[in-house]
């Protein structure tokens, strides 16, 4: 009867596919533990330090400090510090503030687990300067929402905007990203003062790290705390140019995406791309588990080449070696917009 039983084990065993994780393999953290995992900010001290206390936190798990601009939720944040559960439940911890929130009237506070177990919470908190009251800024007798229209281009060179509706006294930092991204956590090529708000004309320096992409997107968010932000994009031609819209592959219809084939653990995966267009290229970008991939770690670009169905094997980041789960994307950075996103357990296999 045990020799029955053991033959059974192993049949079954052996239909597990190719790339499958046996619940041997798979994260036990938080065993029992059910609900969800949050945290209330207990004080702060303005561009010094938060303290938090944490509420039906898993045990036994890792989680990355991260903090960000008012509105992102801490995604895509500066990581602070990385912290372990204990035995979960509640406890109270203190993190600097990063410098390059300082200053921020408002900060988003994300804390994201590394284990590949997917728990997160998130909050934000007043970075009160100079004894303020604690209520975001509202400008006076303002209403609507700000936008702004793209002027002109100096390929590689220069970005000319008209601003519309703008509110009066705020300031805005000028982010630049690649298309497809809003803007969002992009390159910050200059900080402007709205003045007396209204219409006005100005004109950004596109960062060397964009020079190149056909497509760019511009982003003016504010960094008073007041929560206003608009956004646009722009071919990066020259005024007079055509503006045409790269063909990575005429007649080309569909949707890319891959397949995860191997993993070497914290070294390298190999993937399997599917109905790719032709002639376009791609950012191989590498991010926590549950970001798609966006913003995340440059890893490679490659081109397509004829498109279709081809192979190619990336190294692991060091910065994301360690962790359970892996997001992968590939990203076009011809402006043609395509992109295709899979994630990866980081355990060698097959």
């Amino acid at each position: 009867m045990k020799h029955f039983i053991s033959l059974i084990l192993v049949l079954l065993i052996g239909l597990v596919p190719t790339g499958a994780v046996l619940a041997a393999d798979l994260d036990t953290t938080g065993l029992n533990y059910s609900g969800i995992p949050t945290f209330s900010i207990v004080s702060v001290v303005p561009d010094s330090s938060v303290t938090i206390r944490t509420h039906n936190f898993p045990a036994n798990d890792r989680f990355a400090v991260l903090m960000n601009y008012m509105g992102t939720r801490g995604v895509g944040g500066i990581q602070v510090d990385t912290i372990s559960s204990g035995s979960g439940g509640s406890f109270t911890l203190t993190f600097a503030i990063p410098a390059a929130m300082q200053g921020q009237y408002q900060v988003a506070i994300r804390l994201q687990s590394v284990t590949g177990s997917g728990y997160f919470a998130y909050n934000w908190f007043y970075n009160k300067v100079g004894g303020g009251i604690g209520r975001p800024y509202t400008p006076p007798n303002y209403t609507g929402y700000p936008t702004f229209s793209i002027l002109s281009v100096v390929r590689d060179k220069t970005v000319t905007i008209q601003a519309y509706n703008f509110p009066a006294n705020d300031k805005f930092d000028v982010l630049m990203n690649y298309m497809g991204t809003k803007g969002k956590n992009g390159i910050k090529v200059d900080r402007l003062s709205t003045g007396t708000g209204g219409s006005f004309k100005e004109t950004f320096s596109i960062p060397a790290a964009l020079q190149g992409e056909r497509q760019i997107a511009i982003r003016l968010q504010s960094v008073t705390g007041s929560g206003y932000f608009a956004y646009n994009w722009f071919w990066n031609n020259t005024a007079g140019g055509t503006g045409a819209p790269v063909s990575p592959s005429p007649g080309y219809s569909g949707i890319p995406t891959f397949t995860i084939t191997a993993v070497v653990r914290n070294s390298t995966v190999s993937i399997r791309t599917n109905n790719f267009p032709a002639n376009d290229k791609f950012a191989v970008l590498m991010n926590f588990m549950g970001t798609k991939g966006v913003g995340g770690i440059q890893v490679d670009t490659i081109s397509s080449g004829s498109g279709g169905a081809f192979n190619a094997t990336f190294n692991i980041p060091a910065s994301l070696q360690g962790q359970r789960q892996i997001a992968i994307r590939l990203q076009s950075v011809t402006g043609s917009g395509y992109f295709a996103y899979n994630w990866f357990w980081n355990n060698t296999y097959p």
